[in-house]
């Protein structure tokens, strides 16, 4: 799961950071599960409450992560990760690298784990936003831009 944290921003990896506030960026990520039901059940109770180690928890607190999120369709998953002014992706790599519980985490969950089909040597593709309400006009609707299919 951290390898998200130290993959280089190509064309599939677009970085695409989004400000929250002054000191918040959430950045949102994808990647698939085995389309198995017992393995999506098996995934899904590491991920309760209490279920990832400590030790893993800390390591992403540690780093300035405010919060991390992991919804869920099907087989297809997305990570909404709201980080703060003080994480480094290079700082993270180092100490992750280091941390035998976030190594033996970050191994388990792959197994669980299936690169998107676009994507085949990575996990934890990170997303472009494409789309924000905040961004669109308050009253009415853009009328220089015709939409497709509506009445003439």
């Amino acid at each position: 799961m951290y390898d998200v944290y130290r993959r280089p921003f190509g064309s599939v990896n677009a970085f695409r950071e989004v400000p929250l506030s002054q000191s918040t960026t959430r950045r949102c990520f994808a990647v698939d599960l085995h389309d198995d039901p017992d393995q999506v059940a098996r995934y899904r109770d590491w991920h309760r409450a209490g279920g990832p180690p400590a030790a893993v928890t800390e390591a992403i607190r540690a780093d300035d992560v405010r919060e991390l999120e992991i919804w869920l369709v099907g087989d297809r998953m997305f990570m909404i990760l709201e980080q703060g002014d003080a994480y480094d992706p290079e700082a993270k790599l180092a100490r992750d690298a280091a941390n035998p519980d976030v190594q033996a985490w970050d191994a388990l969950m792959r197994s669980f784990q299936k690169p998107l089909p676009f994507a085949p040597d990575q996990t934890w593709v990170e997303m472009t936003r494409i789309y924000a309400l905040s961004e669109q006009p308050l009253m009415g609707h853009d009328t220089t831009k015709p939409v497709q299919g509506s009445p003439a």
